[in-house]
C-alpha cells in the first residue's frame, strides 16, 4: 500500500464475492489508488459513456484499480465481469476514498454510492 507523507494514495480491498477469470481463478483482494482529475474527465469523451452514462463507473474503476488478485491489467472488461454486489462495493469504496476529506479510514467502503461519478456523467 502506497502513502504520501500527508495522505494515503492507495487502499487495499477485498471483494465480497470476487472476480472469476476465464481460467476459473477467483480474485478477491486488490488495490485501488486515488483518482486523478484525468481519471474522472477523460472517460467522459468515451463513446460508451456518451451512449450510457452508467458506463462511466466501469471506465473510472478500470483506471484506478491497480491490482485485483494476480491480475495486473484491469481493463473495462474485468469490471464488466464483476458481480453486481462487487461493483457496488467498489463504487462505494471509490467515493469514500476519493471524497477529499481526511475521514476515518475505518469508514471506507460505507459510502453512499458513486455520487461524484453520477454527477460527472450528467455533465
Amino acid at each position: 500500500m502506497s502513502t504520501h507523507p500527508a495522505f494515503q494514495t492507495e487502499i487495499e480491498f477485498e471483494l465480497p464475492k470476487g472476480y472469476v477469470d476465464d481460467g476459473g481463478t477467483l480474485h478477491r483482494k486488490g488495490v485501488m489508488r486515488l483518482a486523478t482529475a484525468a481519471d474522472e474527465i477523460l472517460p467522459l469523451r468515451d463513446p460508451r459513456v456518451r451512449e450510457n452514462e452508467a458506463y462511466l463507473a466501469v471506465i473510472v474503476l478500470s483506471r484506478v484499480i491497480v491490482r485485483l488478485g494476480s491480475l495486473k491489467d484491469i481493463h473495462p472488461g474485468v469490471i464488466e465481469g464483476l458481480y453486481a454486489s462487487d461493483l457496488g462495493y467498489l463504487q462505494r469504496l471509490y467515493e469514500t476514498f476519493n471524497a477529499g476529506d481526511d475521514g476515518d479510514a475505518a469508514a471506507l467502503g460505507s459510502g453512499t454510492g458513486l455520487k461524484r461519478m453520477t454527477m460527472l456523467g450528467e455533465a
